[in-house]
């Protein structure tokens, strides 16, 4: 059995959907007694916990169904930490920045929706998404590679030494929207000063192919060249979104168009519009994060069409395709309705299934909604979502129990954002980083 889905019934479509996130949520145990809020279990990392709450907001924004609303809420400010920038305790042995940075965008996207506020107590979801952005604008570190973020935050983590193309976009991305839902320009500064460095060091080629990352023992000068959907997804909108705010750039509609037209290396040139992770699906070989890849492009090309409306006729052809050949694929398991990685097997069910096949399906078939949505509110056009612009800005974090100083600001900052220069202090040891 395989997923029913008519596109052209707005009904059918979110039928499809339900069953999907329904099948996807089983897999959540936060919620159960005796457990811990916000977590998947094993062999899900943090980060990909914050990605699938991202996707529920994102189906109560196209189908109304608000049965997770109270979960997806309780998860979310669950893993906020002491200093409320999703920077939680247990999670500091792996945490990185595009960790980080994907709960942020959760709860940008809760703001830009007008998900359920939270308890007024309790942080809101723009000061949260606020909180991340200034924690990684302190980050930004010129010690190598003239700048950038790294992937790690802490010293004792493997991965610190590189600097990354996920990383700094899911930054650029925060500062994008962020300058679209406040009208800040500071956020916007930020926004193209990230996209200028990733640039510079060629994380971003002439044709706007967008590589992984390198290390900075070298200067980041030897870049890898491996390309991932979600990659090419978080520039795409944070592109997107300047377009929008920048009051439809020329500038900025060239790079729409070209990262738009880059993404045609994601789709299959045996089945037209039909999406897959080129760098491992087809081989077998993608880990358990790769699997989830696939719905973040989704997520973002269809975000992208209501900031950038020009772009809508060339997104929906794909997501339509990827959307039908998705819905194929979900005739696995004991129900029939479990979902595999590849899109382009039809209906022959892959054997594979788990949170990112679940989510890649789900972003996909429910962005095909997105021309009758409503599109994201700022601060002027209906946002309730209160801000706090110094929020995350304390420079602190909790290791082991003890209360350890990040970083420290040297001058206080002008609508939350660093503007001078911090000083990491991590075990002991001191990073001059000038921002």
């Amino acid at each position: 059995m395989e997923q029913k889905l008519n596109l052209a019934d707005p009904a059918s479509i979110k039928a499809a959907a339900s069953t999907v996130a329904y099948d996807m949520m089983k897999t959540y145990t936060g919620n159960q007694t005796g457990q811990m809020p916000g977590l998947l279990p094993e062999p899900y990392f943090w980060w990909e916990a914050g990605a699938m709450f991202g996707s529920m907001i994102d189906y109560y924004y196209y189908t109304g169904d608000d049965t997770y609303n109270d979960v997806v809420s309780q998860a979310l400010l669950s893993q906020i930490g002491p200093n409320a920038d999703y920077m939680p305790p247990a999670q500091s042995n792996d945490e990185g920045n595009d960790d980080q940075g994907f709960w942020g965008m959760a709860a940008m996207s809760a703001a830009e929706q007008n998900f359920p506020n939270p308890p007024s107590d309790q942080p809101q979801w723009l000061a949260l998404a606020q909180a991340v952005f200034n924690s990684q604008a302190m980050r930004w570190d010129t010690t190598t590679c003239k700048g950038g973020l790294r992937w790690q935050i802490f010293t004792f983590n493997s991965g610190y030494t590189y600097k990354n193309s996920i990383s700094n976009g899911v930054f650029f991305n925060l500062a994008a929207r962020l300058a679209q839902y406040t009208g800040n320009q500071t956020y916007a500064d930020w926004a193209v000063k990230t996209w200028d460095w990733v640039n510079s060091v060629n994380f971003m080629d002439s044709e706007y192919e967008i590589f992984d990352g390198a290390g900075d023992a070298t200067n980041c000068t030897q870049t890898n060249k491996i390309r991932w959907t979600y990659n090419a997804g978080v520039y795409l909108l944070g592109a997107a979104t300047m377009y929008s705010y920048t009051n439809q750039s020329s500038m900025w509609a060239e790079r729409v168009e070209g990262l738009l037209n880059a993404t045609d290396f994601f789709f299959s040139p045996n089945q037209t519009n039909v999406m897959y992770e080129t760098a491992c699906e087809p081989y077998g070989t993608c880990d358990t994060d790769q699997l989830s890849f696939k719905a973040y492009l989704s997520r973002w090309m269809a975000a992208s069409t209501q900031v950038a409306p020009f772009i809508y006729d060339a997104v929906i052809s794909k997501l339509q395709a990827s959307a039908t050949a998705a819905a194929q694929q979900c005739s696995g398991g004991p129900t029939g309705t479990t979902c595999g990685q590849k899109w382009t097997d039809g209906t022959a069910w892959d054997g594979t299934s788990g949170v990112g096949q679940q989510m890649s399906a789900l972003e996909v078939i429910q962005s095909n909604l997105i021309k009758n949505s409503t599109p994201p509110v700022t601060a002027a056009t209906g946002g309730t979502s209160k801000g706090n612009p110094a929020a995350g800005s304390s420079g602190t974090v909790v290791l082991n129990g003890a209360v350890v100083t990040q970083i420290t600001l040297a001058e206080k900052i002008s609508a939350g954002f660093i503007t001078a220069f911090a000083c990491i202090m991590v075990g002991g040891g001191v990073i001059w980083i000038v921002a």
